[in-house]
């Protein structure tokens, strides 16, 4: 709840509107989560565990636990098919944070 879903960069994207987030370094809303279809694989981009590495460590802990082959770029999580995906893992990233939660968390991590 709280996030704008829409169309942008090709790919179906949730992201925090202008007026919770608050003016951003490309004044575009800031991108919480975002899936496309690609040539060969699905994509699926968490930005909200990208901004902290104990969400990551955390997010890859769950996923090796479901035995599934994880290949995952910095926010990317690739996959063929859903038989591919540990959708419980991905359910878990995807409902992490609320809009203001986001934010936050990008505002710390812009000031590194």
């Amino acid at each position: 709840d709280g996030f704008d879903e829409t169309m942008a960069w090709g790919m179906i994207v949730f992201q925090v509107p202008l007026e919770v987030s608050g003016p951003t370094y490309n004044k575009q809303p800031l991108m919480a989560v975002a899936l496309a279809s690609r040539k060969n694989h699905i994509s699926l981009y968490l930005t909200s565990i990208y901004a902290s590495e104990e969400l990551t460590d955390e997010f890859h802990n769950r996923w090796q636990k479901s035995g599934k082959k994880l290949d995952m770029g910095k926010s990317c999580v690739r996959f063929r098919s859903l038989d591919q995906a540990d959708l419980e893992t991905l359910g878990w990233a995807v409902s992490l944070l609320n809009p203001k939660e986001f934010t936050q968390m990008y505002l710390k991590a812009r000031e590194r």
